[in-house]
């Protein structure tokens, strides 16, 4: 195992605990391992130079493994909408794309709960191995978001249109169980054996083929990609009611009652 190369201030590290395997760790348990734009900057470049890797596998230390967005400033302060917009549409998308377009297999571990954009990263994955215990969910219903098209379709791809209703319009978390059964999750492991699994997991990965890694991964996610092409008119409106939604007061008042814990007032706009 090399030793950890530091990240954005320390809050990712990467390090190669097997052979052609990289690991990317995401340490801010203070803030539930929420993302902000360094972390996720970091994250993309990470990714986007790693080489002689045949396996990239995502974790996180604490109990969760990411709680998603970190929007950083509080609802109803001057620019509050521009900068969750932005925070969502640029570096976010950007990791993700990175994490997506990387030519092998990506494995994430989720050491504890994956919430919203942190379940999208997960999912933006080839492969996920959980702890036991931990939830996973997705609270855009709670919170007054749009989620977007491209999210959303990796949800269908992976557990199908029923399932993915009832996550984000009933706002449910599953626990890993429940997870396992839907295929959120390919494997769920004790949460003390969790590293060591994963790392096996992710080193029997880069084992194989490396030729046939990339050109499965690359086949699989063309023919995922032409399931779900739209029309481009259809895709501008997806884009224009989901970049709405940050100016909505809805959305305000969502994440200012989600960060009191208290029931939100909607306002339907």
């Amino acid at each position: 195992m090399t030793a950890p190369n530091e990240l954005a201030g320390g809050r990712v590290r990467l390090d190669h605990p097997a052979p052609h395997v990289a690991r990317l760790t995401i340490d801010s348990p203070a803030k539930r391992n929420a993302l902000d734009h360094a972390m996720l900057d970091a994250i993309a470049t990470a990714v986007r130079d790693l080489e002689d890797v045949r396996c990239l596998l995502v974790t996180a230390v604490g109990p969760v493994f990411s709680a998603g967005y970190d929007i950083g400033i509080l609802p109803g302060s001057p620019g509050f909408a521009g900068e969750a917009e932005a925070l969502v549409a640029h570096p976010f998308t950007a990791a993700i794309e990175a994490v997506e377009a990387f030519p092998y297999p990506a494995v994430a571990a989720l050491n504890g709960h994956a919430i919203g954009g942190g379940l999208e990263l997960a999912l933006s994955c080839d492969l996920r191995i959980a702890a036991d215990g931990i939830r996973l969910g997705m609270p855009p219903a709670k919170l007054g978001l749009v989620y977007s098209h491209t999210g959303l379709r990796k949800f269908l791809d992976a557990i199908g249109a029923p399932r993915t209703r009832e996550l984000f319009l009933r706002g449910r978390n599953v626990d890993a169980g429940t997870a396992l059964a839907w295929g959120l999750v390919n494997e769920v492991v004790p949460g003390a054996e969790l590293e060591s699994a994963a790392v096996g997991y992710a080193a029997e990965v880069a084992g194989n083929a490396p030729l046939s890694l990339a050109g499965n991964k690359r086949v699989l996610r063309e023919l995922l990609a032409a399931q779900g092409a739209l029309a481009p008119e259809v895709e501008e409106e997806l884009i224009a009611l989901r970049e709405a939604c940050f100016a909505s007061e809805d959305f305000s008042e969502g994440v200012r009652a989600f960060g009191e814990k208290r029931a939100p007032r909607w306002r339907g706009r």
